[in-house]
């Protein structure tokens, strides 16, 4: 993340100062990774859609966050959560220009109330599948 964007996040109270707390950090990663197991054993149907997308999205999210943390810094809001991600330089790396895409989709559902699809619950299990299980080998090679 570079050290411009930084500051003008710290200045802006979209990211604070914290200690690193491994603790935590292992817990998030932990949580993302528990809550996609237990969505991936939903049956995937035009009812279960949503429900499934939000909980891999919030997964998602937990990554971004435990990033953070691992840096040194408390995310305020889910947006941030997310473009930290892009910084992974992970097989898949063009896969993570789907985040906004996903965040948008995921806000659609959770403040308009629509309904996702089967193709965008598939979509976001692929997105996992490709780069959720990288991201986290990554984040367990730093918090070390």
């Amino acid at each position: 993340m570079k050290q411009e964007f930084i500051g003008i996040w710290l200045k802006s109270g979209i990211i604070r100062n914290r200690q690193r707390d491994t603790e935590k950090i292992k817990s998030m990663i932990h949580s993302a990774e528990v809550n996609v197991k237990v969505a991936k054993d939903i049956k995937l149907n035009d009812d279960s859609a949503t429900v499934i997308f939000r909980e891999i999205y919030e997964s998602v999210r937990q990554l971004g966050d435990a990033k953070w943390w691992l840096l040194g810094y408390e995310p305020s809001n889910h947006e941030i959560s997310m473009e930290v991600l892009k910084d992974f330089n992970i097989k898949n790396k063009i896969k993570l220009n789907s985040l906004d895409r996903l965040k948008k989709i995921r806000h659609d559902a959770n403040y308009r109330g629509l309904q996702t699809t089967v193709q965008q619950a598939e979509e976001i299990l692929e997105f996992w599948n490709t780069c959720g299980e990288e991201i986290i080998k990554e984040l367990k090679k730093e918090e070390r």
